[in-house]
């Protein structure tokens, strides 16, 4: 199938076409550093659509194959298929000069990219792009994102799902369909660059397990150590500090990287060195304890208290007698906010009242399932006519897609980039007097798509549904999406913090360097230039993570003022519908801006939007929830 169409002149696909490699692998696991590839297929195309060459094989990954249930691929289907290292050449020859497509092609890159190492060769790919993060651009009306439903959509055939040559044919028509649409709407494609950055200021440690006893505090004077106390070490020790962070770790202590108003002791044989733990120690009244009473200490660590894993949410909701339904959207709820970390203090325009509740029955107001987009207008006036269009019960768009119903124009906003294809796709378009009260046209798309996202405000709440089966291994997922930036990039991150609101070693701290924490419970997708996605293994989390808190930050000096509105939406698993949205755009002077938090209320989790401000940037958030940041 070609990517033509009579649609389109050549002149308008010029951006959509390159040469593509579209690649999917089955592995036997799924985190990429320790599984390996099975199998692995490889379709190439040209820029006019049309495949010119396709190569698939079998591999022997030299382990157990992991879930055969999903993928068919027995030890014996593997046995005397070729190694990697066998195809590597093969396989790089057809990725080279390309770009490589996968659905959630972070997922396969990383996979790859590990395999090449292995191999002792580098992954010859430049740029990547992935079809689940252009769909969620050109939202189509479809009940998720997975690859079969949108091969259903397109009317792309499909005949052996998990088959990674079949899988790969089939994404090759949802590209071209997906191209098609692009274009039709003028909708820059997510490219991401690879390999993802690194930055040495924020290199992972070798990890460590995290400590099974809550932080019971300081110790009295002259008083025994209890299990769960934070320690952190500076300076010369005359044993070993990979023995005295062991022994202190056998004892039940938590050995940290960094000095902060939770830490129970630094142990240093020179508190006046001016090291910058020592400093912050003092700056927070911190007890110090030289190495000898430290040692000594250590033979007589008392008991401490467990951290409790939260009871199962079967022991404390009854079951329905029949198999679960599918996840309802959740019902928001209200409470106060838990207390916050010590951070930096939060930019003066950053809203200080408490937040609304949300809107009770969004269904009955006229905005509901609608998404509407704002152009033009001051920052303030965009602002609040995303903030009508909400309590109106519609959703505020940021970006052009087709899932768009109406587009609201402010002062200026004929001369957005974007009015010329939304006149030609016959958008309604209504100017700001509108939203006083709005004249409701039926929407053209009628059926066949998800139930409209509950749109939470600033603040909001909501329970998450509780897993059940094979759905329990699936990643709870916050995206974070935001106009096309010409100016400055934007960086996702996350922090898993325990009952202080602090990371428990430094790898608790997601980032673009450091895409998943050490037990791969968290992990970040870079989806492309203007969205990212950070998903939670809510099952797997160890006891000591109470909190798991999403942020943004800019790398470059505009604020999130020049940024605009930051959409959330957050569903159970990279390709599922969202079944909550928020749009969080206060902001002005910030950089930093906290996004959602993810967290333990007795045996449930919840989501809460925040969109709370800071004017310092990455670093300084980082060092608040306890990481250890140079400079």
């Amino acid at each position: 199938m070609s990517l033509l169409s009579p649609a389109f002149d050549d002149p308008g696909l010029r951006d959509y076409a390159h040469d593509w490699a579209v690649l999917d692998v089955e592995t036997s696991g799924l985190v990429a550093r320790r599984d390996r590839v099975l199998s692995v297929a490889v379709v190439v195309l040209g820029p006019d659509g049309e495949q010119t060459e396709e190569f698939s094989t079998l591999l022997d990954p030299g382990c157990d194959p992991g879930p055969v249930h999903v993928h068919g691929l027995t030890a014996e289907r593997l046995r005397g298929a070729p190694v990697f290292d066998q195809v590597a050449p093969r396989i790089a020859a057809m990725l080279r000069d390309r770009v490589l497509v996968a659905h959630n092609a972070q997922f396969d890159y990383d996979f790859l990219a590990h395999e090449f190492a292995r191999a002792g060769a580098a992954l010859p790919v430049a740029r990547r792009l992935c079809t689940l993060a252009l769909n969620r651009r050109v939202d189509p009306p479809t009940e998720d994102l997975r690859l079969g439903t949108l091969a259903a959509h397109y009317g792309v055939p499909q005949v052996r799902a998990h088959d990674a040559l079949d899988d790969t044919r089939v994404l090759a028509g949802v590209l071209r369909a997906s191209l098609r649409e692009a274009a039709r709407l003028e909708l820059p494609l997510p490219f991401v660059s690879c390999p993802p950055r690194q930055d040495p200021r924020f290199a992972p440690r070798t990890p460590k397990t995290p400590c099974a006893y809550r932080n019971p505090g300081r110790p009295e004077p002259g008083g025994p150590l209890v299990q769960g106390m934070k320690v952190a070490i500076t300076g010369e020790t005359l044993t070993p500090r990979a023995e005295l962070e062991r022994q202190a770790v056998e004892a039940g202590l938590n050995v940290m990287a960094s000095v902060s108003r939770h830490t129970s002791a630094l142990i240093t044989d020179d508190a006046s060195s001016g090291s910058g733990k020592a400093r912050r120690a003092l700056a927070e009244g911190v007890p110090v304890l030289d190495e000898s009473t430290f040692v000594r200490l250590l033979g007589d660590v008392r008991p401490g208290t467990p951290h409790e894993r939260s009871p199962s949410p079967e022991a404390a909701i009854p079951s329905p007698a029949t198999s679960p339904a599918p996840a309802r959207i959740p019902q928001p709820v209200q409470e106060p906010a838990p207390p916050a970390a010590v951070l930096p203090r939060p930019a003066s325009s950053a809203p200080s009242t408490p937040p609304r509740p949300a809107h009770p029955a969004a269904q009955d107001r006229p905005l509901s399932g609608r998404r509407v987009l704002v152009l033009g207008g001051t920052h303030p006036d965009a602002v609040a006519a995303r903030g009508r269009i909400v309590e109106l019960g519609g959703a505020a768009a940021i970006n052009l897609s087709s899932s768009v119903t109406d587009v609201v124009l402010l002062e200026g906003g004929e001369r957005d980039r974007r009015m010329k294809r939304i006149t030609a796709l016959a958008f309604p378009t209504h100017e700001a007097a509108w939203l006083d009260a709005p004249v409701i046209t039926p929407l053209a798309r009628q059926g066949g798509g998800p139930a409209a996202p509950r749109v939470l405000p600033r603040g909001g709440v909501i329970d998450l549904p509780q897993p059940s089966g094979s759905v329990a291994a699936v990643p709870w997922t916050v995206t974070a999406a935001w106009a096309q930036q010409t100016s400055c990039e934007i960086d996702v991150v996350a922090f898993v913090v325990d009952e202080d609101e602090q990371v428990c070693f430094d790898e608790d701290f997601v980032f673009y360097g450091a895409p998943e924490n050490p037990g791969g419970t968290v992990r970040l997708h870079s989806d492309g230039p203007t969205e990212q996605t950070i998903g939670v293994d809510l099952a797997a989390l160890p006891p000591s993570a109470r909190k798991v808190v999403v942020a943004a930050a800019i790398d470059g000096s505009p604020t999130f003022g020049d940024v605009g509105a930051i959409h959330i939406s957050s569903g159970p698993g990279p390709s599922a519908a969202p079944l909550v949205q928020a749009t969080l755009d206060a902001a002005t002077t910030e950089r930093t801006l906290l996004l959602a938090e993810l967290y333990r209320r007795g045996p449930l989790w919840r989501l809460r939007t925040v969109g709370q401000g800071y004017d310092q940037g990455l670093g300084a958030l980082a060092r608040g929830y306890g990481v250890e940041v140079a400079g």
